[in-house]
């Protein structure tokens, strides 16, 4: 299921290019590995120890250099991403229009980013965990300088200087990882990665270098402060559908990598980098939470909003233990959601009234109530209301945190006054008070077809919301066999 997973959008990508209607061609593939997930769901074993589906291919072993398998499986934490990937692509392809300019180039690049996604997550080789992610890089600058609003050209530039030297530094720290081993044990297959440290250990200053690479590069990736400069901008200019994909999809990339690779392997090195990781997740949630503002324009404030809701992440990351951990996978997925869902509507607001500047916007809950509801009770979910995915996502973070760490968690609950502030002031120059002459024609999204992306992901943040023990039941596991390697 996992190679039919990366097989269903290879080959829609083929037929649009061939001359298959684009979004409709995008549309079915989606729903298809929508559909594959969900199989591979109903069949996860949750108490099952270890990678399920696992298949692996010889790829490459030549003499003196370390082994590639073309090897893939899932477990607990890395499953709910998957799913996770399939559902945002459906939406980002279903709220995409069919007639925008040059629909089979764009079409076939949002598929390819969902390829990428999907590989780096389902990889368990560190080299095609790498270049997959690398591959769905590319799409996305395409889609940004192709495709992007206001400083598109600009933005393309920068995030891609960015992205491309964390993913350098990434690619330096695997390279040294796997060139650490011994040399009979040397591969990029991450089982047998794992089974050499076990081994034979690391020096410590060794370990401490190598994750300091995968820290600093990952970092860049998922916009940890001061690295974040990036990501507000390239959000802003973004189509609604590569703003979807990368915040809501492709970011986690980088936490994955930490999760999966980074921490449990070198734990030398994740003590040593430990005052270093705290100071800069507070930087992300005061700072940058202080940042958001002062923002003027909706699709900044959520960009900013995004990047803050980073720290919370790496707060339960640094807590390490079983409740913080399962709130950093839960919180990925609720937050992943949330923030697709915004992103998708601000881009209707935008394409609706030609305005995104929060001063020139008020009044437009009379004229897009739905827009508007679904609006509000999305930025109610990033706020963290209980109810919502968000909620527990955060509130397992805390507990986490308070347990290994009770004086960062007091320090970063400040964030959770600082995100309702920027919402509300959002929400409220947005739909509310008067209604601008120029606005008197503006309409609200179709019923039927039009609305079912924002309904679907509406009703996935609520139903993990009300049941998050649907989504805890294989993250738990797995992150106590995590902590248990550590």
């Amino acid at each position: 299921m996992l190679i039919l997973l990366l097989l269903i959008p290879t080959l829609a990508v083929a037929a649009i290019m061939l001359g298959a209607p684009a979004k409709k061609t995008a549309l079915i593939a989606s729903v298809l590995n929508l559909l594959v997930s969900i199989v591979a769901a109903i069949q996860f074993v949750p108490a099952a120890p270890g990678y399920q589906f696992e298949q692996i291919f010889p790829w490459a072993s030549l003499a003196g250099l370390p082994t590639i398998h073309f090897h893939v499986g899932v477990d607990g934490i890395s499953l709910p991403l998957v799913l996770l990937s399939t559902v945002v692509t459906l939406a980002a392809v279903a709220v995409s229009p069919g007639d925008i300019a040059r629909p089979a180039e764009f079409f076939s690049y949002v598929l390819l980013i969902a390829l990428g996604v999907l590989g780096a997550f389902v990889s368990l080789d560190l080299f095609f965990l790498y270049i997959f992610h690398e591959f769905a890089l590319i799409p996305t600058f395409l889609l940004i300088g192709i495709w992007g609003t206001q400083n598109r050209q600009f933005s393309a530039v920068q995030i891609t200087l960015y992205l491309t030297l964390g993913s350098l530094i990434l690619l330096a720290g695997l390279i040294a990882l796997v060139l650490s081993l011994p040399l009979e044990a040397r591969s990029f297959d991450l089982p047998v990665v794992q089974a050499a440290i076990a081994q034979a250990s690391l020096s410590g200053h060794l370990e401490n270098v190598i994750f300091g690479l995968l820290l600093i590069g990952s970092g860049i990736l998922v916009s940890l402060f001061p690295f974040h400069t990036w990501a507000p901008s390239a959000y802003a200019s973004a189509p609604p559908a590569a703003a979807m994909l990368h915040g809501g999809v492709l970011k986690k990339f980088g936490l994955y990598v930490l999760i999966r690779v980074a921490i449990p392997l070198l734990p030398g090195g994740a003590e040593h980098w430990h005052g270093w990781l705290i100071a800069l997740l507070i930087g992300n949630i005061l700072y940058v939470g202080l940042a958001t503002l002062s923002q003027k324009e909706l699709t900044t404030t959520l960009g900013y909003s995004s990047v803050m809701h980073m720290g919370y992440l790496f707060l339960g990351l640094v807590s390490w233990n079983e409740i913080g951990l399962s709130g950093v996978v839960f919180f990925m997925i609720a937050h992943g959601l949330s923030t697709a869902l915004l992103f998708a509507l601000a881009g209707e607001i935008q394409t609706r009234t030609g305005e995104i500047r929060l001063a020139e916007l008020g009044g437009l809950a009379k004229k897009m109530p739905f827009i508007a509801v679904t609006f509000i009770i999305g930025a109610m979910a990033m706020a963290g209301l209980p109810g919502l995915a968000n909620f527990v996502g955060e509130m397992l973070i805390f507990f986490g945190a308070w347990h290994s760490h009770p004086a960062v968690a007091v320090i970063a609950v400040w964030g959770i006054v600082l995100t309702p502030v920027f919402l509300l002031r959002s929400v409220s120059a947005t739909f509310f008070g008067p209604l601008p002459e120029k606005f008197a024609a503006v309409t609200d999204l179709e019923s039927g077809w039009g609305r079912a992306p924002y309904l679907f992901l509406l009703a996935t943040l609520l139903v993990l919301g009300f049941a998050p023990g649907l989504l805890l039941a294989w993250i738990r596991p797995a992150v106590a066999q995590l902590i248990g390697v550590h």
